[in-house]
């Protein structure tokens, strides 16, 4: 198929999808703010994530805010879940590590964490954080060092840390140098951005 972009479009999203982390997954638990979850899709752009799984309670998909995510949607894969357990235990069974996080004293610093192996970043509910359905599945539960009054961060903004932790460990084991896609999944995935996507956009 002929792409329906530009050349230096079409280079851009091949040096892009050479820097993709397709072993580092951010799952998202009802998250229901559509600014907090756009910013998410931003940042998880900014960062290299590939997908972005997510649940939301009713089944209802979160809209996405163009204005805060600023077009970041159509370059990251978004996945609704309808059973989150089965789906974290999936990614379990596939080798993934899961990375919850919780405020409890249990929890440890996010920073103790190896983020340079396969990883699943789990958010939770703006009010309630994580289901606690989730926790018996996590390999690792992690906080953020809070020394004010408030207890937590928002959680667009704690996912963004944690994310850019995920990022300084990958970058200094030089994992955005050497492409973690295979050619087939970057030339499928260019076709899909390049052609599929742009004819869905230009109907609808």
């Amino acid at each position: 198929m002929r792409p329906l972009v530009l050349e230096r479009r079409l280079e851009r999203i091949k040096e892009v999808l050479k820097r993709r982390q397709k072993d580092l997954v951010l799952f998202v638990d009802d998250v229901k703010n559509e600014h907090n979850f756009s910013a998410l899709i931003r940042t998880c752009d900014a960062v290299g994530v590939l997908r972005i799984y997510y649940f939301h309670e009713g089944g209802k998909e979160v809209p996405v805010n163009e204005s805060v995510s600023v077009g970041s949607e159509r370059w990251v894969f978004l996945e609704r879940v309808e059973d989150k357990v089965s789906k974290l235990k999936e990614l379990k069974d596939q080798g993934f590590q899961i990375v919850v996080t919780w405020i409890s004293e249990e929890s440890e610093d996010f920073r103790r964490v190896d983020y340079t192996v396969p990883t699943v970043i789990v958010v939770g509910n703006e009010l309630k954080g994580v289901s606690e359905e989730i926790l018996p599945l996590a390999d690792r539960k992690v906080k953020i060092p809070m020394f004010g009054m408030a207890r937590s961060l928002n959680v667009s903004v704690a996912t963004g840390v944690i994310l850019y932790e995920a990022e300084r460990q990958r970058e200094e084991k030089g994992m955005y140098e050497k492409p973690s896609l295979s050619e087939e999944e970057m030339e499928r995935i260019m076709e899909r951005w390049a052609f599929e996507d742009v004819i869905r956009r230009r109907r609808g």
